[in-house]
Parts: C-alpha cells; sequence; structure tokens
C-alpha cells in the first residue's frame, strides 16, 4: 500500500523523463511538420514552372491541368534561347551584376571600418545621412540619376548600369552593425604590429567576418540581377538589356505570344544562376544571417 502512495525514485524518474521525450517528439513533429508545409507552399510555384517548360502547348491550356507532362520537351528550351538572344543577356547580367557587386561591398567595407574604428568630426551626422537614404523610395532617385547619366552620355552604356547602384546604404548598414560587436582589442593588436587601416580591414576584420561577408555579397547580386527598372530607363538597345528586361522582350515576341511554355522556359534561365549560387553558398549565408540577427 505504501509503495503504491510513494512510487519509488527511480521510477518517477523514468516517467518524467519519457514525458520529457515524448513531448520533444511531439515538438520536433510539429516543426517538421511546419517546414515541410512551407517548403511545399513556397515551392509550388517553381515546381509548376519547371513542369509548364517541359510541357508542350497543348497540355498548357488543357482544363483541368495536368500536374504531370506525357512527355518532356527539352525543345521549348532550345525555341526560347533562340527566340531571344538569352547569351548576350547572360553576358550583361553577370558582367554587371559581379562588378556592381564587388564595388558596392567594398566600399560598404571602407565606409562602415572608418564610421566604427576611425574618429573624424560630423561621424554620427554622416551616419544618420546614411540611413536617410534608406528611407528615400527608388523611384525618387530616377530622374535625378537619368538627367545627370544623359549628361555624362553614359546612356546605353555599362556605366549606367554599374556606377549608379554602387552606392548602397544596406551593406554599410549591415558591416556597421557587425564591426560595432569587434572587441576593440583586435584593432588595437594590429595597430601595434604596425599594420595600417587598410591592412587592419583586409588581414583582421574580413577574415573573422567572411560568413556575414558572404551573405551581403550574395544578397547584393541578387538585388542587382533581379533589378529591372533601373536597367529598363537606361538602356534602350537589345545589346545593352539584362535578363529580366530579356524575359519581358521574349514574352513581347510574336512567336511566343501566349505560349507559356516557353516563356516558363525563359523563365528558367533566369532563375537557375542564382538557384545554383545558392546551393553553393546556403552555408555561408544561413551563417552570416544567424550571426548578423544575433549581433546587430
Amino acid at each position: 500500500m505504501a509503495t503504491e502512495l510513494y512510487p519509488e525514485p527511480q521510477t518517477e524518474t523514468r516517467r518524467l523523463h519519457r514525458r520529457r521525450a515524448i513531448r520533444r517528439a511531439a515538438d520536433r513533429f510539429g516543426s517538421y511538420f511546419l517546414l515541410i508545409l512551407a517548403t511545399f507552399i513556397l515551392g509550388l510555384p517553381f515546381f509548376w514552372m519547371i513542369i509548364t517548360s517541359l510541357k508542350p502547348i497543348e497540355e498548357v491550356i488543357l482544363y483541368p491541368p495536368s500536374w504531370l507532362p506525357s512527355s518532356i520537351h527539352l525543345e521549348n528550351y532550345v525555341q526560347a534561347w533562340n527566340t531571344a538572344p538569352f547569351g548576350m543577356f547572360y553576358f550583361n547580367s553577370i558582367f554587371t551584376g559581379v562588378v556592381t557587386t564587388i564595388l558596392q561591398v567594398f566600399f560598404a567595407l571602407l565606409m562602415s571600418y572608418a564610421l566604427v574604428f576611425i574618429k573624424f568630426p560630423g561621424k554620427p551626422f554622416l551616419f544618420g545621412m546614411v540611413l536617410v537614404t534608406m528611407m528615400i523610395p527608388v523611384e525618387m532617385k530616377l530622374i535625378p540619376n537619368y538627367l545627370l547619366l544623359r549628361k555624362l552620355d553614359w546612356i546605353n552604356t555599362y556605366w549606367a548600369l554599374i556606377v549608379p547602384p554602387i552606392a548602397h546604404a544596406f551593406p554599410v548598414f549591415v558591416f556597421y552593425q557587425q564591426f560595432r560587436t569587434l572587441p576593440k582589442e583586435l584593432i588595437d593588436a594590429a595597430k601595434v604590429d604596425g599594420a595600417n587601416h587598410f591592412q587592419t580591414l583586409i588581414h583582421v576584420i574580413v577574415p573573422i567576418s567572411r560568413s556575414l561577408f558572404a551573405a551581403v555579397f550574395l544578397v547584393s547580386f541578387v538585388g542587382r540581377w533581379n533589378d529591372y527598372l533601373w536597367p529598363l530607363i537606361v538602356t534602350s538597345e537589345l545589346k545593352m538589356r539584362t535578363l529580366p528586361i530579356g524575359l519581358a522582350y521574349l514574352k513581347a515576341t510574336q512567336e511566343t505570344v501566349s505560349r507559356w511554355n516557353i516563356l516558363m522556359a525563359g523563365s528558367v534561365f533566369v532563375i537557375l544562376p542564382l538557384l545554383v549560387l545558392f546551393i553553393f553558398t546556403q552555408k555561408q549565408f544561413v551563417e552570416g544571417i544567424t550571426r548578423g540577427a544575433l549581433k546587430g
């Protein structure tokens, strides 16, 4: 009777461990279920885009729609590639995107380092002005920038696609928040060893911030890759167009009007490089975003 009223300590401990294990399993199941559901919802449009790009036009307009094609039609990609000069669009997007992103991140590193580690008058005011530029809508800057580029005779040139986007406040703000969390002893040790500011930035700051550096580089490159409005305004010749505008050109071409399988094949051309880039850099991207969230 006493044993029933007062269970043994070991038995009670086993029950507690069992309850905790069941609770952890339930939490893990709920987390995985929500992640799978979110993946399905977010991935469904991409799945439909790829499936549509492999269908014949008869199955694309079929109602009710079919989820899987009866046969694979890779010629849709060949027709999309031949209808629009995607090779030239690829070169323009890759060249301008890489060069702009490198310069944008480089100047953001220099400015963030100066705002954190170098003393000079008016530093708080300067950083405030940087933040103010993030609040200005892009549309308000289009006309002044266009008029300036027209005076410089940069319309329909790579200068117009590369130079204006270099000055961007977002990388400056992210690097500024990261550099503020770094111990000042590292900078003092570099000064004792005889390193100047540029050497300290390259050999001390960048290596310990490489995860965030990779994340900012990827976000900036994706922004340049997907930019539609600015290249549309500063370019009017087909040879200077980038991929987003090239996709609109493909849609407007008479050979592909209402040919959604061809348009979806062109969309795969646009998104495929970003997908490959993210697959190879997802570890650095997640680490950088997590580090920025924890320290920012």
